[in-house]
């Protein structure tokens, strides 16, 4: 194969967009090292800044009996315990009477609504629009880091931040975890690296304002933009994608993000059939949003449509790849060699482990990493497939939680 057909793969499989929102990252970056020394820019950064009173955290959960006491302590160390309100989802557990026991707010609902009804009933009962600034959006199995609040908060300095999106941090695995889990939870800290650090930080630049994910495992919001937002939309598996969609569409304002501000851990999945369902429920509630929304003009839908064209190019290289190189051992025709998808695939894919590696100051992610393009093919085949059911499928947002885990280990400080 010619080296410009090799470049052709590089780009299906990598994209324009991750190079190009690095750099806006960079320059971002270089732009704060140079404010950090200006008086008055450290002086706005301490006007118009919520407080942590005026924070609300709303938790839906439904039967997370095992893990809830854990993230209820983690926002108890942040905000009293009259700013939490517990949704319990049609719980047949003890979720509803550990809330209770720790002295927070739990409104009980029957039957199951899912977790964007749960959200916008807890919304409602507890008029929560009228009583705070700001509600903090948190997952039933998240720790919240202890400077949450200390560097998040500041990031609604400029009055049109309407969202602040959390930076997630996987929680490491427990004690007796084997290889494959190992595996499993690595591959995750690098998508949450590359994600968040390469592309996201970029995307929440004052001049772009595209980032397509306020993800719901714990992130805040202006609460006077809520009764703006369809927060339980119908026929949607899950809120997020949805609710930072009509930031966008309505225009209500900007979303931040930083790297080192408002750091949570979250509980990823460490075995194939809970990384399969989770995988499948984020990729079909993408979808499920994008069908609902559609394509619009300005900058944000732009990004996303590129995005989309990314997305799917890059599933059906990687899906296509072993197959063609099978084909053209067997055959005569030369279409891809062993050595492309080696430099094509392969090669860029531990590039960015060795990011990974780098940033987050784990090198067993370079061990971990030889496994990835393997999950990479399992996300590129739940790509596709969720994409064609979710204009095919209906489905309710009625949720039943994965199969939590005991974490006794104290989450270790992120870098990066």
């Amino acid at each position: 194969m010619e080296p410009w057909s090799i470049l052709v793969i590089l780009l299906l499989i990598l994209g324009i967009s991750t190079p190009f929102w690095a750099t806006i990252g960079l320059l971002r970056r270089v732009g704060e090292w140079q404010n950090k020394s200006d008086p008055e820019h450290l002086a706005q950064l301490g006007r118009n800044t919520v407080v942590p009173h005026q924070v609300a955290v709303l938790i839906a959960a439904h039967n997370e009996e095992l893990v809830i006491s854990e993230t209820i302590a983690s926002a108890l160390m942040l905000v009293p315990a009259s700013n939490i309100h517990v949704i319990s989802d049609g719980s047949s557990d003890a979720t509803a009477e550990i809330a209770l026991s720790a002295g927070v707010n739990c409104l009980e609902l029957s039957p199951n609504r899912g977790k964007a009804g749960a959200l916008a009933a807890g919304i409602d009962h507890f008029d929560l629009a009228s009583n705070y600034e700001v509600v903090m959006l948190l997952d039933a199995d998240t720790r919240l880091a202890p400077d949450y609040l200390v560097t998040g908060l500041p990031l609604f300095a400029a009055p049109d931040v309407v969202a602040v999106a959390g930076r997630a941090v996987s929680l490491p695995p427990g004690k007796g975890h084997g290889l494959f889990a190992r595996i499993f939870l690595g591959y995750r800290e690098r998508l949450y690296a590359a994600v968040q650090v390469l592309i996201k930080y970029g995307q929440a630049s004052e001049r772009a304002n595209v980032v397509n994910i306020v993800p719901g495992f714990a992130s805040m919001y202006r609460t006077r933009v809520l009764a703006e937002i369809d927060v339980a939309a119908p026929g949607l598996l899950i809120e997020d994608f949805n609710m930072t969609f009509e930031v966008h569409a309505k225009k209500l304002g900007r979303i931040e993000f930083h790297p080192s501000a408002a750091l949570a851990y979250t509980q990823d999945p460490d075995n194939l059939k809970e990384y399969v369902r989770q995988v499948r429920r984020w990729s079909l509630g993408f979808w499920q949003t994008v069908r609902r929304h559609g394509l619009h003009r300005g900058r944000f839908w732009a990004v996303l449509l590129i995005h989309i064209i990314e997305l799917v190019s890059a599933s059906l290289v990687l899906l296509l790849a072993v197959p063609i190189v099978i084909l053209s051992e067997l055959t005569d025709v030369s279409l891809l060699r062993p050595v492309d998808l080696l430099i094509g695939v392969v090669l860029p894919d531990f590039l960015l482990t060795i990011f990974a590696a780098t940033v987050l100051r784990r090198p067993v992610l370079l061990l971990l990493g030889l496994a990835f393009p393997l999950i990479r093919l399992l996300d590129a085949a739940v790509c596709l497939v969720t994409l064609v059911q979710a204009w095919t499928r209906a489905t309710t947002g009625v949720w039943v939680s994965p199969t939590r885990r005991v974490q006794p280990a104290e989450p270790v400080p992120v870098t990066g």
